[in-house]
């Protein structure tokens, strides 16, 4: 440059023209050009100005640079002395030799302090530091002038530190960074870079992403590095995944990224700034895996076990282990388990059979074939003895399982439940191409989770047990078949509850009495479980004990109450009664109590007496009438103690239908008791109906599937003795009677055409009508009762009850009640309101029990 422009530019950034111009040219050919390339000039970063002296020593020319450095623009720094505008007053006499030097054609450099002109308002102009080259130059006129090009050292100073500080940054780091032009080339990397991918940092120079990542990661952090570079939107944390040379190793780095810009303030690259997170990234895998186990563990405590059924709590643990686990999922469990064994058979070799209960799928319920061929859910298989499952059940240890080639699967783990050092089934865990396989957390994973469910599943294979035995007990002691009853037609129902449910005490019965009497009991023992089933069974044969002593209702139901504080206490009734005169801490769980209804049904007279004991009313159906229910006093429950019952006695209408029933026919968590009830009463709506479609119909309108308790449910429709099948004849206090009652009875039987009982009732009737006669009291009653067998009753006022004895050979008589027991099926006495009734019972010709020949047992007497 040798001349100095008459005019200004008019361009913002001097430099711009400078580089339209270097553009310009480096379209021409040419071995040498001037060209602006990034990242820029040096004048974009340093405050570079040039003016003019004239021949006079002011100022002529004054460019755009000098107005942005010394902040005066040209029309007022034209003119002006240099040495008197910025120069200290104290060197004024010194710039003004130097000014004479140059103007003399002499060039000068140096360091020169000036100080900003004072500004208009009074203010005292800023001080400086510029560095200035003169240059001497002539004018068109050829008059001495000079060129002055001055340089701010102050930026020029901060431009070092600057620099020493990013060589210091940029080259100490211990990340990698590297400097990336706008073509996505490195353009510079540092040591830390260089000692990860080998090499020098310049060996780096001019490589791009595709020389250290695989392609479709270097295709994916191109992508994101021309998008930092056209909106100038950082990154933070990328992760960036590659190899290193020299190492299998998959890497992996954080990477930072963020546009640079030059002094211009135009983009001139990419700085990428990456840390190897490999370690840090197994460390977090590690801890995903352990909080995973975690949940996964936490989970399988929450939702495996909450049934008491072994194919529900195998599919409960499926539902935990897919598709959070594994992808496929089976459970084989020991057919001789299913089917109530005490130990699954086949241990030692692990060949014996199994039944597939549960299998899961997250890819499409695709089969499983992890252990060879396919197995339906509920087929029963086993496994080849040299399997890896065979082995994995034989040593009770976790084995992996070869993949199949071409298959679907990739991975798997067959898993015994072992439960109590027992091992109840295997459990197969795998994991689809695709998925990571199992590894050593896995397997330890796998095998707790099939322990916990092994434990549950064993819990309800000792519960399914406990609950069929104390259910077969129950069933054991309810009246076998159908019950038969003089004087009623009898149908019954009993219903478990589900398997979720422990049994429940609920019992019924129907116990035939002397003289055609009936007693039907309805009973419910508070309790489930076998306990409660044992109680049940206990109180059941009191029942039938106190009912073959012919006590009445109330009698029977007080001797119950006894029998049943005596349940819970060790020393018995006894011990029960003396310690409920004491104060103690009663133990609940040892406390026994029960509901029961308790009726006696006269078929001749057809009339009921009921006792209740806390249980539900009786609903008694008469013909063309609505359903009611009988009003009972229901009395304390059994094992309260302390309080009496009350008897209520009820005439049946021929044809009526009466139902006895517990709680869990009326009641259940969603339907209360008095709903229930009323849907009850509802639903007995014709007595008419067969009696089994009547329980049919309750059972069918009624919510009975609930499954929450037993059901019992026994209905009875009253069928009274017809008239002319009883003989009813009184007797005065005479020796005559004996002959008269013979009589009556021979007269009777035949009109019933029953000839062959003639002789041997004759017989028996004057037996104990004589005996009436010498121990009785009061006058004599005779009936004789035919319905399905012919019973005989002596009725008189005395109070003292006949009892059998073994006469001596030397005793003259004594026999008389031996020959009854010979001659009849059965025989007994009753206490009644006004004495007592002596009776005995004769099988009718043609039954299953023939009679006695009167001859072989007056023999067998002696």
């Amino acid at each position: 440059m040798s001349e100095i422009p008459a005019k200004a530019t008019e361009s913002e950034d001097p430099s711009d023209g400078a580089r339209k111009q270097a553009a310009d040219a480096a379209a021409v050919p040419g071995d040498a050009v001037w060209q602006s390339s990034p990242p820029g000039s040096i004048y974009d970063y340093i405050k570079v100005a040039s003016f003019s002296i004239g021949p006079d020593g002011l100022v002529d020319q004054w460019s755009l640079r000098a107005e942005q450095l010394f902040g005066i623009p040209a029309e007022r720094a034209v003119g002006m002395d240099p040495i008197a505008a910025f120069v200290d007053p104290d060197q004024h006499e010194r710039g003004q030799r130097k000014m004479a030097e140059i103007l003399d054609g002499r060039e000068w450099t140096g360091v020169v302090p000036f100080r900003m002109p004072d500004t208009p308002d009074g203010g005292r102009g800023k001080e400086g530091l510029a560095e200035v080259y003169v240059m001497p130059t002539r004018t068109a006129e050829s008059d001495k002038a000079a060129v002055c090009i001055v340089v701010d050292v102050r930026t020029l100073r901060g431009m070092e530190t600057d620099l020493a500080a990013s060589q210091a940054i940029f080259g100490q780091s211990p990340f990698g960074f590297l400097l990336i032009d706008p073509d996505l080339r490195v353009r510079r990397a540092n040591k830390r870079f260089a000692s990860i991918f080998g090499g020098a940092p310049d060996d780096h120079r001019g490589k791009g992403v595709h020389d250290y990542l695989p392609r479709a990661e270097a295709e994916r952090v191109s992508a994101t590095l021309r998008r930092v570079l056209e909106s100038g939107e950082s990154i933070t944390d990328m992760h960036v995944t590659g190899f290193v040379p020299g190492s299998e190793e998959r890497r992996h780095w954080s990477v930072n990224l963020y546009r640079v810009h030059g002094g211009s303030g135009r983009p001139i690259g990419v700085a990428w700034l990456g840390i190897d997170i490999t370690a840090r990234r197994a460390a977090a895998r590690e801890a995903a895996a352990a909080r995973r186990n975690l949940a996964l563990l936490n989970e399988a405590g929450a939702r495996i076990g909450n049934s008491l059924d072994l194919e529900t709590t195998a599919r409960e643990l499926l539902d935990v282990v897919v598709p959070g686990f594994c992808d496929l999922a089976t459970v084989d469990l020991y057919q001789g388990l299913l089917a109530g064994d005490e130990a699954p058979p086949g241990l030692a070799d692990g060949s014996a059979e199994l039944r597939r209960v549960a299998f899961a799928s997250a890819v499409s319920d695709a089969p499983f074939t992890g252990s060879g061929e396919s197995v339906a859910v509920g087929a029963v298989h086993h496994f080849p003895f040299n399997s890896p499952c065979a082995d994995a059940l034989r040593k009770a240890r976790p084995q992996a399982v070869p993949a199949e080639e071409g298959g679907l699967v990739q991975s798997t783990l067959a898993v015994p439940m072992v439960a109590h050092d027992t091992v109840v089934g295997l459990a197969q865990f795998a994991r689809t191409k695709g998925s990571e396989p199992f590894g050593d957390r896995d397997r330890d994973l796998a095998v707790e989770l099939a322990a916990r469910a092994a434990v549950c599943i064993d819990n309800a294979r000792l519960y399914r047990r406990e609950h069929e035995r104390a259910l077969i007990l129950q069933r054991s002691l309810l009246p076998p078949g159908d019950p038969e009853a003089s004087g009623l037609d009898i149908a019954c129902r009993y219903l478990p509850g589900n398997a979720a449910t422990e049994v429940g005490g609920d019992w019924f019965d129907v116990i035939e009495l002397p003289g055609h009497r009936t007693a039907l009991v309805v009973g419910d023992v508070m309790g489930r479980g076998l306990r409660a089933a044992v109680a049940m069974g206990e109180l059941r044969t009191a029942v039938r004990t106190l009912a073959l002593l012919d006590l009445e209702p109330a009698e029977v139901l007080s001797a119950l109450d006894e029998i049943a504080r005596g349940l819970g206490t060790p020393g018995g009734v006894q011990q029960a009664t003396r310690t409920a005169r004491q104060p103690r801490d009663a133990d609940l769980s040892e406390v026994y109590l029960a509901t029961c209804v308790y009726a006696v049904y006269d078929s001749v007279t057809r009339r009921c007496t009921f006792a209740n004991a806390g249980h539900l009313p009786p609903v008694l159906v008469e013909p063309g009438e609505p359903a009611l229910m009988l009003d009972v006093p229901p009395g304390m429950p059994l094992g309260v103690g302390g309080e009496p019952f009350e008897e209520v006695e009820v005439e049946l209408p021929e044809g009526a239908l009466l139902a006895l029933y517990t709680d869990g026919l009326v009641e259940s968590r969603d339907h209360p008791l008095d709903e229930g009830l009323q849907a009850f009463v509802g639903a007995l709506t014709d007595p008419t109906r067969p009696l089994e479609d009547v329980c049919d119909h309750v059972l069918s309108t009624l919510d009975t599937h609930h499954g929450e308790d037993d059901i019992a449910l026994l209905m009875a429709r009253v069928q009274g003795l017809p008239a002319e099948s009883v003989g009813d004849w009184t007797l005065p206090r005479e020796p005559r009677s004996v002959g008269r009652a013979r009589e009556y009875a021979r007269a009777q039987l035949l009109s019933w055409d029953l000839e062959p009982l003639v002789d041997t009732a004759e017989l028996l009737v004057s037996e104990l009508v004589t005996n009436a006669l010498r121990y009785g009291e009061g006058e004599i009653r005779l009936r004789l009762l035919l319905d399905r067998t012919l019973v005989c009753e002596v009725w008189d006022s005395g109070l003292v009850q006949p009892r059998r004895r073994r006469a001596r050979d030397t005793d003259e008589g004594g026999r008389g009640l031996q020959l009854v027991g010979l001659l009849s099926a059965a025989w007994g006495s009753r206490r009644t309101p006004r004495g007592k009734t002596v009776w005995f019972e004769l099988p009718l010709p043609g039954a299953e029990n023939g009679l006695t020949d009167p001859a072989e047992a007056l023999l067998s007497l002696f």
